[in-house]
Formats: structure tokens, C-alpha cells, sequence
């Protein structure tokens, strides 16, 4: 029973991380916009979603063979670097420029640095949640702002597509997951089941029976003594409750909420909207969340059987369907919803 209540209030604190990345991604949006951050020309154009996808093959392979030439801590300095970047993205808007030489806010881009060199320096989980979930908003908030409804759709769809075949089919992405969990760094988040437990001294799991995962999102709930089939070393079979961590990965919560923020961000004037602390959130947005944290909740009660399971289609299946239904609830045309009027 301890062992169970445990799981669960690991459960629901994943659920608050990724609720901690929609909401953030939500705030970002409009930040983000004012800042011109938008990263390409044409938000509406589908062709967006096969570049990214694109790019994630190539970061992909290029990772695996990183990891068979056994230069994994290339993989550790461009983490590192990706984190202080997109971090420093979030911290422009957020902090204020109050010393702001050349144009460049030097309280901004010092909180960036610091929070590289924590990740650098002493990766212990706390430190790498909380530079996932600044990460991962400001992903979630950049991505949002650049691909419309018709892209980021495509988007979910195809890496939903992608995470399932990586993982049930090929298992590259489970080679993947086995690679980079000693790097402690923010590719995963990692929630522990008890006060004691540091993923500095823990021993690193053995994802490859216990995985699941998409794009750099590996969703991962396993101890560092977990066995191949889910065995302990006496071939007694293990407990799938009995764990000292769980673990997540970042992609996991940054790709369906690129939904969520692309539906606040582009979501038509006359859209209700629902008011949270400091936010008003329009209703497809908040459908999106959602409909996300349903497919959070499958996903973990299937992944708590102790078996693995590709993440990305029942969270970004839950996002979009969330998404419609509160969509074409609010009076939303589908064509609009799906964002294809302009090409009907």
C-alpha cells in the first residue's frame, strides 16, 4: 500500500510539472510575440512541421552515433547549451532589462548562465525539473507561437506516429534512453518516490525494459535496480511499484503543449475564454490541457504495469482531441478548427 501511494503522489506530481509547462507556455505566448521571437515567416504554412520533423531525425541519428562512439558528453555540452539558450529566452521576458548595455539584459542572461552551470555542475533532480520546466515552457511557447493550428496538428500527429514506431517497432528510441541516462541532464524529469533519493548517487535504471518515449522523450518508470524483464537478480519477478524514481521525459510535455499554446495564440477573437491567476485562456487552449492530462493519466496507469509504452500518442492524441471538442464546442467551424479554411 505505501508503495502504491507513493506511485500515485508521484503521478500527481508529474502531472503538476506538466501543468507548470502548459501554464508557462500560455504566459509566454504573448511575451514572445511582442519580443518577435516567431521563428518563421509564415506560421500557417504545414511545410513548418516536416522541416521540425526533419530536424528531430537527423538530431536522433546523429545522437545514436554519438552514443556508439561512446562521445557521450558531446551530447552533455549541447544539452547544456540548449538549456542556458532557451532559458535565456525566457528570462528576456520575464526579468526585467534593469541593466540592459547594448540592448543585451544582463540580469537575463546571467540567470540563463547560472542555470547552465547548476546543470553542469550539480545535476541533482530538483535542478534539472526545474530547468525542464523553464525549458520546456519556453519550447512549448516558442513553438506555439510559430506553427498555426493546420502545423502544430500535423505536428502532434506525426511525432505521435514517429514515437510509436521508435518504440514498438525499431526500439532505436529505447537505445536512445539507455544512452543518455547517465548524462543527468534535462532530456528526462525526474520525480522521486522517496525524501531520501538523489539521482546524483542513484544508480542509473535500465530503461530498455521500462521505457517510453518520442523525440529526446523518453518516459521512463523504473529503480536503479530494476533487471531485464522485469526480473530481480533471485528471477523472482519484480514489482513494478517498487522504484526509487520515476522518470519522464521533457518532449513528453513540450510537444502536446505546443497545441495548447498555438490554440491560445491563434485562437479566433470571439473564442470564450476561461480566466486563470493572471491568464485568460481561451476555451480550445484549455481543452487542450486537458484532454493532455487524460492521456497523462492512461499513459501512467499503463506505464505503473510495468511495461513500456510509446508516450506521444495518448498524450497528443488526448491534446488534439481535447482541443476539437472544446473547439467545436465554443462554435468553432471544423475547417477553422483544423485550420484548412484557407485552402478549401
Amino acid at each position: 500500500m505505501e508503495q502504491r501511494t507513493r506511485a500515485v503522489l508521484a503521478s500527481g506530481f508529474i502531472g503538476v510539472v506538466f501543468l507548470l509547462v502548459q501554464v508557462g507556455a500560455l504566459a509566454l505566448v504573448t511575451p514572445f510575440d511582442t519580443a518577435g521571437y516567431q521563428a518563421v515567416e509564415d506560421p500557417q504554412d504545414p511545410t513548418n512541421s516536416l522541416l521540425y520533423i526533419g530536424a528531430i531525425l537527423v538530431v536522433t541519428a546523429l545522437m545514436l552515433a554519438v552514443i556508439k562512439l561512446d562521445l557521450e558528453r558531446l551530447i552533455r555540452a549541447f544539452v547544456v547549451f540548449a538549456s542556458g539558450y532557451l532559458s535565456w529566452y525566457v528570462f528576456s521576458v520575464v526579468l526585467p532589462p534593469v541593466v540592459a548595455p547594448y540592448g543585451v539584459n544582463l540580469l537575463a542572461l546571467g540567470a540563463a548562465g547560472a542555470l547552465a552551470v547548476a546543470l553542469y555542475v550539480y545535476p541533482e533532480w530538483y535542478v534539472i525539473d526545474a530547468a525542464g520546466v523553464v525549458m520546456g515552457a519556453g519550447a512549448a511557447g516558442l513553438f506555439g507561437i510559430s506553427f498555426g493550428l493546420l502545423p502544430a496538428i500535423l505536428l502532434l500527429i506525426a511525432l505521435a506516429v514517429y514515437d510509436a514506431i521508435s518504440v514498438y517497432g525499431t526500439e532505436h528510441m529505447l537505445e536512445l534512453a539507455d544512452g543518455v541516462m547517465d548524462l543527468k541532464m534535462p532530456i528526462i524529469l525526474v520525480i522521486p518516490l522517496t525524501l531520501s533519493y538523489s539521482f546524483l548517487d542513484a544508480e542509473t535504471p535500465d530503461p530498455t525494459g521500462e521505457v517510453e518515449g518520442g523525440p529526446a522523450d523518453e518516459e521512463v518508470a523504473a529503480d536503479g535496480d530494476s533487471a531485464p524483464d522485469d526480473e530481480d537478480s533471485d528471477g523472482i519477478e519484480a514489482d513494478p511499484l517498487d522504484r526509487e524514481a520515476m522518470f519522464i521525459g521533457l518532449g513528453d510535455a513540450v510537444i502536446p503543449s505546443v497545441l495548447v499554446a498555438s490554440a491560445a495564440f491563434f485562437a479566433p477573437a470571439n473564442v470564450p475564454t476561461v480566466t486563470l491567476p493572471g491568464l485568460s485562456v481561451p476555451v480550445p487552449a484549455l481543452g487542450a490541457m486537458v484532454g493532455t492530462m487524460v492521456g497523462l493519466a492512461l499513459l501512467l496507469r499503463m506505464v505503473l504495469q510495468g511495461r513500456a509504452h510509446a508516450g506521444l500518442p495518448l498524450l497528443n492524441g488526448g491534446a488534439i482531441a481535447g482541443y476539437l471538442v472544446s473547439a467545436l464546442a465554443t462554435g468553432v467551424p471544423i475547417v477553422d478548427a483544423l485550420g484548412v479554411a484557407q485552402y478549401l
